[in-house]
């Protein structure tokens, strides 16, 4: 006979009572949320996210309810089948791909169909002539094909130019052979390619025989080959193809990331994608690209999806930890009189305001960098990629790109992992919300350029544009970065020692100074002492840090002066948001301001009051500024963030009810070989692993 579940008529403590705490949050602050949701995100966006939620939350596939107790294979499973329901949805409803994505977005699972959709799409949009585009854009936007992007490899990811995979012509056949001539030659991590794909781009070494049927070649460095990886009718690996799942990893359970190794693996001549280089077919003479610059369109666009990516992860960790930490109470005001008084709201612990207030601010920062870096790429990938004119805005594209895509995913990694903490115990729970949103995002700060190597090519950049001051040129274009550069050879023996913290224009010259400081320094340990660059790759980094960081303050800046139709009290909140990430940047690193000259010792000395006073003033208005991130409470899938402050009743009933774990009886006496009360088999299958 079951036990009468008494639950069910207990209510928190009335102190604890979180819809209450939240409507008086609210109440306290005149932040317009509305006016800053359509600011950020624009009413087409918001409408699109209200209509497609309305359709996926009717969908029992897109339940959130119970996937974090699946086991991987039921994941992958999961997966396959919302990526199919998504795109029967797409047709019934006449989606189009921003539809998609948003419905994708908010199902928050890594289909294993996504890389069809990005990586694998780019690169036909990207590296196809007319001719190829027009024959396989139409197939894999119907999905009559899975494409996935076959390039990092066992034994090298960031380093593509050492991929061991080769792709040799064959005058005779006119056909390519694609082989993996060792292990680490196979692919690997590439996700849709282990269980899902038809087909993938594959990423070789070009070697042509300098004659035929010799066994010298002529290499030409990476490209890009179209191929079929599984049979059409059996879905079974083609003849020479050694391919699988790779198995488990720290998140994107649902995604089959692969290995692959081709034997001898031939494919025709248009298979090498070709809108940059080409291998004529009569002769077997190579074409190389007119820019080699236009190559970057691969990457690029990627690593602005990232970027544009960073500020939305940052501002779900950050909206789960400010509306839970405003309702979560712990210990009396140490100087309170009144004995009775209620348990402070943890939020107003200075503690956990410098934590998480900062982060709070750098949802904002990333949000206006990632709108600035995606409306350069936008600019610059619209432009004639073969005019010389178009070289300069390829390659800024492309360093500022790296700079971003580095920091931004570790602002956003780390920040998910700091709110968590700051949270307490339940931040350890699987009702915050974020444990799938975390594990699934550590792989951003190795994907597409692990984030300490791809500095490198950042400060490379700079190095040049110092350079090209040094030598008395100038570039074709007059940017603020060339400007600062200049500004601080001509008056670098008179640093500006930014003495006051209010004024925006101020700060923003002090993070240009140290960049250029910390860019002419790179350039003397480099190209006068000529000390080895392997041990310089410290200094590039942090100068690279340092460069985007202006960067992010110059966006952040950008950003907010054109908002003159809000209410005062609310730009009011923004700019101080703007001073609070600035000077807790500037805080962090404090020495490379004070040595560079850009900031005052003394200036230097009250920043940790200032930006106390600058969280005191923003704290009122936190919970109204995290609901302006306009964020379903389905896509959160917290208990701990909930919009209406429930978080204890949904805690709860996500342990007691919800988990199916409570629904078994086990047997724990170790002297009985039954695992499962009362099952047929004893439940004994589990020890037989």
């Amino acid at each position: 006979m079951s036990q009468p579940d008494f639950s069910a008529n207990l209510k928190p403590h009335p102190q604890a009572n979180g819809a209450a705490t939240l409507a008086k949050e609210r109440q306290q602050s005149s932040f317009d949320t509305n006016a800053i949701s359509k600011h950020l995100f624009g009413d087409a966006y918001l409408e699109r996210q209200a209509r497609i939620l309305k359709i996926v939350t009717a969908e029992k596939v897109f339940s959130k309810t119970n996937q974090a107790n699946l086991s991987r294979p039921d994941r992958y499973k999961l997966g396959l089948a919302r990526g199919k329901r998504l795109r029967q949805l797409m047709n019934e409803h006449n989606w189009n791909d921003d539809d998609f994505l948003m419905a994708e977005w908010l199902v928050d699972d890594v289909l294993p169909h996504h890389l069809n959709i990005s990586l694998f799409k780019s690169a036909i949009l990207e590296q196809c002539n007319e001719e190829q585009r027009a024959y396989w854009y139409p197939k894999l936007q119907a999905w009559e094909i899975i494409g996935a992007y076959a390039q990092t490899e066992l034994g090298h990811g960031s380093n593509v130019r050492g991929l061991e995979a080769t792709a040799t012509w064959d005058h005779q056949t006119k056909e390519f052979v694609l082989h993996s001539p060792t292990l680490t030659a196979s692919k690997w991590w590439n996700g849709t390619l282990g269980r899902t794909a038809t087909h993938c781009v594959f990423v070789a070494q070009l070697r042509i025989p300098k004659r035929a049927g010799s066994e010298e070649f002529h290499s030409y460095g990476p490209h890009p080959f179209i191929m079929r990886v599984r049979d059409e009718r059996t879905h079974k690996p083609m003849e020479g193809i050694i391919v699988g799942d790779i198995g488990p990893k720290y998140g994107y359970a649902p995604m089959d990331n692969a290995y692959m190794l081709l034997n001898q693996y031939r494919v025709p001549h248009d298979a090498l994608l070709s809108r940059y280089a080409t291998v004529n077919r009569e002769t077997g003479e190579y074409v190389k690209p007119k820019n080699t610059g236009a190559m970057y369109g691969q990457l690029t666009r990627g690593r602005s999806q990232i970027v544009m990516n960073a500020r939305l992860v940052l501002a779900r960790a950050v909206t789960v930890a400010v509306r839970y930490l405003s309702i979560r109470r712990q210990f009396r005001d140490q100087d309170a009189s009144d004995q009775f008084a209620l348990e402070e709201q943890v939020l107003n612990y200075s503690t956990v305001q410098i934590r998480v207030l900062p982060l709070l601010a750098s949802a904002f920062a990333l949000h206006y960098s990632g709108a600035a870096m995606q409306e350069l790429y936008e600019r610059t990938r619209g432009a004639d990629a073969q005019k010389e004119s178009a070289l300069n805005g390829l390659q800024e594209l492309h360093f500022t790109s790296a700079g971003l895509k580095s920091l931004t995913t570790e602002m956003a990694a780390d920040g998910i992992e700091t709110c968590r903490r700051a949270m307490g115990g339940h931040g350890f729970g699987g009702g915050t919300g974020l444990i799938q949103l975390n594990n699934d995002y550590l792989s951003k700060p190795t994907v597409e350029g692990d984030n300490w190597m791809i500095t490198q090519q950042v400060a490379r950049y700079l190095l040049k544009k110092v350079k090209d001051l040094s030598t008395a040129s100038r570039s074709t274009t007059a940017s603020r970065l060339d400007a600062s550069l200049a500004r601080f050879r001509e008056h670098s023996k008179s640093p500006p020692q930014l003495s006051g913290l209010s004024d925006a224009r101020s700060i923003l010259e002090a993070f240009e100074w140290r960049t250029a400081f910390l860019a002419f320094e790179a350039y003397e340990s480099r190209e006068v002492k000529k000390l080895p660059w392997n041990s310089l790759l410290v200094e590039f980094r942090n100068l690279s840090r340092a460069h985007t960081q202006a960067m992010l303050v110059v966006y952040f800046y950008e950003g907010l002066r054109g908002l003159d139709a809000l209410p005062s009290s609310t730009k009011a909140v923004l700019w101080d948001l703007f001073r609070l990430f600035s000077l807790s940047t500037i805080e962090k690193d404090a020495w490379q301001f004070q040595r560079s000259g850009a900031v005052a010792t003394k200036t230097l000395d009250q920043l940790p009051k200032e930006v106390l006073a600058l969280m005191q003033r923003i704290r009122p208005h936190a919970v109204r500024v995290v609901d302006s991130f306009a964020l379903p409470d389905y896509l959160l899938n917290s208990d701990l963030g909930r919009s209406d402050g429930k978080v204890y009743e949904s805690l709860f009933h996500r342990a007691h009810v919800e988990n199916p774990l409570n629904r078994i009886t086990f047997n724990p006496r170790y002297w009985e070989d039954e695992l499962v009360m009362g099952s047929k088999d004893g439940g004994q299958i589990l020890s037989k692993l």
